[in-house]
């Protein structure tokens, strides 16, 4: 069972608050470094779970680590205002000329995989999709899950929000399929959602719905209602997991970055290898992502 952001952040506060010390009798911990990370949603429980770790390691280090979306987060480092951005995507052309042009060179650091699991109502029969399916249903071609096989009841369509990055990686690989010069849109009747934990509870409550969501972020009642995704029609069809990810029969995954504003040095240097280490890593796969080879 996942922690909720907000007892995460609570224990965050509290550990900052001890100087990650259990000893109530001791001297408050002189606070040496502050590192702020900020950016994706999908990124921010396993970020906060790497956070909480380290300071009770470390409690020299005080870390401050908030959500947004991958959009924020670069945000904030193109205009110098974050130690850490978290993304669920590589950033852009457009916002590496940004970032230089303010004088920070961002540096990428993948921490993690995911899956981009696609998910239905546990009262839907469908369970194989092919990629075109998916394209199909998101930009309004296939508008009824009985031309998929299943019972005569309208799709409802529902995508995190423009400024995640699982959004905008959604739209290239899915619904455009890879596809540069493919310019097909979500379909205007798309709900947008702002978190990955809206998305579930709204596929949950809603026998019609179909979602995509990080792999980290589907609880144990939907596991059975995950979709198998094929590439083609030929199949084969492969459930997401750690395994399908790391032997790459899963089409649809991606690597997880931290961005930096230049080489890490210090403190934040530390920090990021720590994050690639064993002990960290450990933590990815406990939280259900997928720990980088």
């Amino acid at each position: 069972m996942k922690v909720p952001q907000c007892v995460l952040a609570l224990l965050l506060v509290v550990l900052t608050a001890c100087g990650g010390s259990s000893n109530l009798q001791s001297s408050p911990v002189k606070v040496s470094a502050y590192i702020q990370n900020k950016g994706s949603d999908t990124l921010v429980n396993l970020a906060l779970a790497w956070a909480e770790r380290y300071q009770a390691e470390v409690p020299a280090v005080s870390l401050s680590v908030t959500g947004g979306g991958s959009g924020t987060g670069i945000a904030a480092l193109v205009n110098g205002t974050v130690d850490i951005a978290n993304a669920s995507r590589a950033m852009t052309d457009d916002e590496i000329k940004q970032a230089e042009a303010n004088g920070i060179t961002p540096v990428k650091f993948v921490v993690s995989r995911d899956a981009i699991a696609v998910v239905v109502n546990p009262e839907n029969p469908v369970r194989k999709l092919t990629l075109q399916q998916i394209s199909d249903i998101y930009s309004g071609r296939i508008n009824n899950w009985s031309e998929l096989g299943g019972e005569d009841r309208p799709i409802v369509r529902l995508s995190r929000e423009t400024n995640s990055g699982t959004h905008v990686y959604f739209l290239q690989t899915v619904i455009r399929l890879g596809d540069s010069s493919n310019k097909t849109l979500f379909s205007t009747d798309t709900l947008l959602l702002p978190s990955s934990e809206g998305i579930i509870n709204e596929v949950r409550q809603n026998p019609n719905a179909i979602g995509y969501d990080g792999l980290g972020y589907i609880p144990p009642d939907l596991m059975d209602s995950l979709i198998a995704v094929s590439r083609d029609a030929g199949g084969p069809y492969v459930i997401p997991s750690i395994a399908t990810v790391n032997d790459n029969t899963y089409p649809v995954a991606r690597d997880l970055y931290m961005y930096t504003a230049g080489q890490p040095a210090g403190a934040i240097k530390d920090y990021i290898n720590w994050i690639l280490s064993p002990e960290a890593q450990a933590i990815v796969a406990d939280l259900g992502f997928v720990p980088i080879k």
